[in-house]
């Protein structure tokens, strides 16, 4: 294994810091530098010596978490992982956050049940893992160590293959699209650059629940077409972007000549949920060549086995070049897999969803 990751945590609560202190030492890949109570001590901490990743609170004393963020990228970009409860004014902010410049965000740690607290502690190690190799303004990235899970479960536990018959086609084209890490600025770039009247979209970005909500109320303030977090039975439809609730799994269904969304609960499929790979897999059964599937940055390889079926089925499939990803390890699992037809620059990725809805 290579140099570890180290993290500084800064939080006002004592209890916190020592239950993220405990989740990020568990995983052999993370040392914790340090902690500190607010954003003053954590200033004198990095002084001393600079973190790979800070985890930082929203909601502080003496000093709010997005002002240090602000400061923090204006003078020393550090991979920055914003630490929130899960409140509707949080989700609201950690939009404000991730405006300013924050690769990623994560729930403060509950103890509720013991599967609770392990998918949890999964989320933060990744977030944090995958914060360490973000590009940022003026830092070169680090090239990527991915740690293989010991266990890692398959769209098969929520949805099985599709079946070789192929697709009636549609005069309607399905955009699917997977992020993570440094999605959702990248989602912003593309979303509002498509008019009203773009094929209609479904979306997975990895995200803690509440907080897609938040995110897709954002988006659509921003963009000409609509934006919504998915609802059971929500139509796909020229026009709308439908984007996966946080701690949920969202498969494309079709009835006759209508696509729609279906909402799951269901364990974590390739450490997360939602899942990209239960999307692109739901969209290879019921959209097959009807269907764009799109992957973009991300660490890991959510996306990729499922985006493979997409392709047997026959639909295009787009990856985010290197370039424009912060972090580029799901477009490059999709890649090595074979999974992509075309290899294409966040800028060009509009342009290519318009170009497919007048296919």
């Amino acid at each position: 294994m290579g140099k570890k990751i180290r993290v500084l945590i800064v939080d006002d609560s004592a209890s916190v810091r020592e239950a993220l202190s405990q989740i990020l030492r568990s995983d052999p890949a993370i040392e914790i530098m340090g902690t500190a109570a607010d954003p003053f001590v954590a200033a004198k901490r990095i002084g001393d010596e600079i973190p790979d990743v800070i985890t930082l609170d929203v909601e502080m004393p003496r000093m709010d978490g997005i002002t240090f963020l602000r400061k923090i990228m204006s003078q020393r970009p550090i991979p920055v992982v914003m630490c929130s409860s899960l409140t509707e004014e949080g989700s609201a902010t950690l939009m404000q956050a991730l405006e300013a410049g924050a690769v990623d965000v994560i729930l403060k740690p509950r103890i509720d049940t013991a599967q609770y607290l392990h998918e949890s502690s999964l989320r933060i190690c990744d977030v944090v893992k995958a914060a360490a190799h973000a590009k940022l303004r003026g830092r070169p990235s680090k090239s990527e160590e991915i740690r293989t899970p010991p266990k890692k479960l398959s769209a098969d536990v929520i949805l099985p293959p599709a079946s070789d018959h192929a697709m009636v086609r549609t005069t309607e084209k399905v955009i699917c699209i997977g992020a993570s890490t440094g999605g959702t600025e990248s989602l912003r770039v593309v979303l509002e650059a498509l008019p009203v009247d773009s094929p209609g979209i479904v979306i997975v970005q990895h995200m803690p629940e509440k907080f897609t909500e938040a995110f897709a109320r954002r988006l659509n303030g921003l963009c000409a077409i609509e934006v919504k977090e998915a609802a059971e039975g929500d139509t796909v439809m020229r026009g709308r972007a439908l984007i996966a609730p946080g701690n949920h799994h969202m498969l494309l269904q079709r009835s006759g000549a209508r696509y729609y969304v279906s909402i799951k609960d269901g364990p974590l499929v390739s450490r997360h949920r939602p899942s990209v790979d239960v999307l692109f897999r739901s969209a290879a059964k019921y959209a097959g060549s009807n269907a764009v599937g799109i992957i973009m940055t991300g660490m890991g390889d959510d996306g990729a086995h499922g985006l493979a079926e997409m392709k047997q089925a026959g639909a295009h499939t787009v990856a985010q070049d290197e370039a424009t990803s912060v972090v580029f390890g799901m477009p490059k699992e999709a890649i090595a897999r074979g999974a992509v037809n075309k290899v294409m620059p966040l800028g060009l990725l509009a342009s290519e969803i318009i170009k497919a809805g007048k296919d």
